[in-house]
C-alpha cells in the first residue's frame, strides 16, 4: 500500500463568517487531489475535527460535508473527540474511511488528546494501510515530526508566542502552516536553531503532497490573501540561515531531496 499525506498550509473552505457572509472556497485543487489519491470516484470521507472544541466539531463537519458530500459525491461521516475511548466505534469508522481529514485549530491539545487515547497509533496504522491522511493547518502539522503552532494564541490570546512542538512523526521535517502570516517565518528561523529538522513552510492555498518517497506541491488561487501560493524549505548550515522556494511544478520529486540539507539547489539567504 502506498502511504499518502496531503498537508495543506491554509485556505478558506467556504465557511460562514460571524457577520453572516460566506468565505470563499479556495481549496478545490487540493480536495480534488485528495479524492484522486484514493483511486475511487466517490471515496468515503471521514472528518476528525479534534483540533476544535467538541461544541464546534459538528459545525465543521457540516462545512466539509457540503464540499466532499454535496460537491464531490463522497459519503461523509465524522468522528467526534468524545468518542475516542469507544475502540470498536473508532475502528469501524477508520476501517470505513478512504480519506481521514483533520481540520484547523489547536494542534497542542489535539496531539495530547490523541496520545492520551492512543488514537495516534490508530492513525499510524491507517496511514500504513494506504488511507489518505490529510488536513489543513493543525491537520497538516500533525503528520510531521515537529511543527510551528499558534495553539497558545488560540487558547490565551494573540499576545502569546508561536511555539515549536512535537507531532506524530510520520514524516521528518518541521511543518509550518500559514507561512504568509506575520511572524511565522521569523518563528521558524528561531525554531530551527535548536531543531535537526528541515523547515517546510506552506502558505495559504499550498499543500505538500507526499506519496511514499515522492513529493510535490499542490497550489490554488491565493489572491484572497494577496499572495501567490508558495512553499519554502529552510534550515541552518554553518551558521547561515538558508531559505529557498520549493518547486511548484506538478511532477513528483524525491522526498529525500526535500528533507536533505545537501543538494544542488541555489539558496536564497533570507531573514539571516
Amino acid at each position: 500500500m502506498k502511504k499518502k499525506i496531503v498537508a495543506i498550509g491554509g485556505g478558506e473552505n467556504g465557511r460562514l463568517g460571524s457577520d453572516g457572509t460566506r468565505y470563499p472556497y479556495e481549496l478545490a485543487n487540493q480536495d480534488k487531489e485528495i479524492i484522486r489519491l484514493t483511486g475511487k470516484e466517490h471515496p468515503n470521507f471521514l472528518l476528525i475535527a479534534h483540533s476544535q472544541p467538541l461544541e464546534r466539531q459538528e459545525g465543521y463537519f457540516q462545512v466539509m460535508a457540503d464540499i466532499y458530500g454535496k460537491m464531490y459525491g463522497c459519503p461523509c461521516k465524522d468522528l467526534k473527540s468524545d468518542k475516542l475511548t469507544d475502540k470498536e466505534y473508532v475502528k469501524s469508522l477508520i476501517d470505513w474511511a478512504d480519506i481521514i481529514f483533520e481540520g484547523g485549530g489547536n494542534t497542542l491539545d489535539m496531539i495530547k488528546l490523541w496520545k492520551d487515547t492512543r488514537f495516534d497509533e490508530i492513525l499510524r496504522h491507517a496511514w500504513e494501510d494506504g488511507k489518505v491522511m490529510c488536513g489543513v493547518s493543525a491537520g497538516a502539522n500533525c503528520w510531521f515530526k515537529e511543527c510551528s503552532s499558534d495553539s497558545l494564541k488560540i487558547k490565551y490570546g494573540d499576545d502569546q508566542p508561536f511555539i515549536g512542538m512535537e507531532c506524530l512523526g510520520f514524516i521528518d521535517g518541521l511543518f509550518v502552516p500559514h507561512c504568509d502570516a506575520p511572524g511565522r517565518l521569523e518563528n521558524v528561523k528561531d525554531l530551527l536553531k535548536t531543531s535537526e529538522q528541515i523547515g517546510l513552510s506552506m502558505s495559504n492555498c499550498t499543500a505538500l503532497e507526499i506519496v511514499d518517497d515522492q513529493y510535490r506541491l499542490i497550489t490554488s488561487d491565493a489572491s484572497y490573501h494577496n499572495i501567490e501560493a508558495y512553499g519554502l524549505k529552510s534550515y541552518w548550515e554553518n551558521g547561515e540561515y538558508l531559505e529557498e522556494k520549493i518547486d511548484t511544478s506538478l511532477e513528483f520529486k524525491p522526498l529525500d531531496d526535500l528533507l536533505s540539507k545537501n543538494n544542488n539547489i541555489n539558496h536564497n539567504k533570507i531573514l539571516s
